[in-house]
């Protein structure tokens, strides 16, 4: 992958290989990470990370091998390839990498680093990788965090190590605890390192890691801005600027950079990016109400060929035709989506999900439950496999399954109840770093089965409480003003739809709720 990147850059620059090699190195950041390794495995080390803090893991993987070969002693590149082999730390360890990443660890150990801080780094993403078949894998987090909380504390002048402690600590984070403990103590140590080196990548990358979250995510702003500059040429340096985007309801900014990183993602060939990227595409155009451009990203996800191995590409393909369907309440479109298969239960869950709610919204419970029962059974395999986190995110989406079934039958106290106690459920966890968040918030979708029980007061509350937490969200602003109206206040009515206006100006969707917004604002 690297090589192709560098050739598209020499064709197009028509520079000396050394000038284009020194320009492309310029264009993922700075890093320094000191071993003891000889002067040419030391550079490709430094290249190296500088590609893994942007999680470019098989092309650091690649240059790991390259500083291997100028220097058979250097052991801390056999850790850095375990390190490349984790991929993104946020998600499981892809099962193909475990034995590769334990023997990279055990060849690591048996070269014998020549310092003790490296053995030590060596020491403490061991614990990811021994006994990997009989430790599940939040267990293992767990351990790494202490020994680099250890490692941190041993070598408080190494900023690298301070760097990957932080990142951990997000990595080790507990989706219940809301006071963000971990979130902001790793930002506290970032924050000063990113004054003294503005142009490490793993920095501004990790602090809008960090600050992904509801309350604090307006703290990632400046990194966001940043980043994509530090390393203009890394796929997912353009796209990770917008999860702060997202948070904040930044939705043309959010395009803006998943387009660059889809461009950057297609030269280097990294499918798992690109779909990435395009699946936060297709959620910020449908806040614009930018339906047909968001269509056409949709249609280019499923042209491509599916890799089996892949958790954001099966996320996608599964994510962005369900949220087109969703935002723009194409019950019997949602009801009838097409469910791909693959090896990935909590993206198979997406389908089930968005089936059983359409088909439920459509009046035919019957079909509701089969997708709900699909979802039962989903939730049950990951919770077999111990995968806690999604076990729990697919039990919310069988909550509000069940409790929109229970609406299609006539049982609406029941049912208001059921939706109430998903909301809460959702609002105790956070969503996963690879998606822009859940189809539709929970609170949300109960404020629209209050609103349509003709308790539009209620509704109005739950709408007000989604629109602070998930900002500019489209179906925030049209559902608060719904509300209003059903209430009799013309002045909160006429605010929301203005801000619907505003939000979707030189959209030309034919959403209802946009007309119904012309006409009010027009009228009062």
């Amino acid at each position: 992958m690297r090589k192709i990147l560098l050739a598209t850059i020499l064709a197009v620059a028509g520079s000396s290989p050394v000038t284009a090699q020194d320009e492309v190195d310029q264009k993922f950041g700075k890093v320094h990470f000191a071993t003891t390794c000889n002067d040419v495995a030391q550079r490709r080390f430094d290249r190296a990370m500088r590609y893994q803090h942007s999680f470019w893991y098989a092309e650091s993987k690649e240059i790991y091998e390259e500083a291997i070969k100028a220097d058979g002693e250097c052991a801390i590149a056999y850790w850095g390839i375990a390190l490349s082999l984790l991929n993104n730390p946020h998600g499981a360890i892809p099962a193909p990498n475990l034995p590769l990443g334990l023997a990279a660890i055990e060849k690591a150990k048996a070269v014998n680093a020549k310092s003790e801080r490296e053995r030590d780094y060596i020491d403490a993403l061991s614990v990811m990788y021994v006994d990997y078949d009989k430790i599940p894998q939040q267990a293992r987090v767990q351990s790494y965090l202490k020994k680099m909380e250890a490692l941190a504390g041993k070598y408080p002048d190494d900023d690298e190590a301070q760097i990957f402690y932080a990142i951990t600590l997000n990595v080790a984070a507990s989706p219940a605890d809301k006071t963000y403990a971990n979130q902001l103590k790793g930002a506290a140590i970032l924050e000063p390192i990113w004054q003294r080196q503005p142009q490490h990548p793993g920095v501004a990358h990790y602090l809008i890691h960090l600050y992904d979250y509801p309350p604090i995510a307006v703290k990632g702003l400046p990194a966001a801005l940043r980043y994509s500059k530090i390393a203009p040429n890394a796929a997912h340096a353009q796209h990770m600027p917008s999860h702060i985007f997202t948070r904040v309801g930044y939705w043309k900014e959010s395009i803006a950079a998943n387009k660059a990183s889809v461009e950057a993602a297609k030269i280097s060939r990294e499918g798992g990016e690109q779909l990435h990227g395009e699946d936060y595409m297709v959620y910020a155009y449908l806040q614009l109400a930018d339906d047909d451009d968001a269509r056409k990203v949709i249609d280019a996800i499923g042209a491509m060929t599916p890799d089996p191995d892949s958790f954001a590409s099966a996320f996608s393909r599964a994510a962005a035709p369900a949220r087109y369907v969703f935002e723009r309440g194409d019950w019997k479109g949602a009801a009838n989506l097409d469910v791909k298969p693959n090896k990935f239960p909590q993206a198979m869950a997406i389908s089930h999900f968005a089936r059983a709610i359409g088909a439920a919204r459509s009046g035919d419970a019957a079909a509701a439950r089969i997708d709900a029962a699909k979802l039962v059974e989903l939730r049950d395999q990951l919770r077999a496999s111990k995968s806690d986190y999604w076990a729990g995110q697919v039990d919310v989406q069988v909550q509000e399954a069940n409790a929109w079934i229970l609406y299609a039958d006539g049982k609406p106290d029941e049912a208001l109840k059921a939706m109430a106690a998903s909301a809460d459920a959702e609002d105790k966890t956070e969503k996963a770093p690879v998606t822009p968040g859940p189809l539709v918030p929970a609170r949300e979708l109960y404020g629209f089965m209050l609103l349509d029980h003709g308790m539009a007061k209620e509704a109005l509350a739950a709408f007000d409480a989604t629109k602070a937490k998930e900002p500019n969200r489209f179906n925030g602003y049209a559902g608060a003003a719904q509300a209003a109206q059903a209430l009799g206040d013309t002045a909160t009515a006429k605010a929301n739809y203005e801000k619907l206006l505003a939000l979707t100006a030189g959209s030309n969707s034919d959403r209802p709720v946009l007309a119904t917004a012309r006409t009010f604002v027009a009228s009062n």
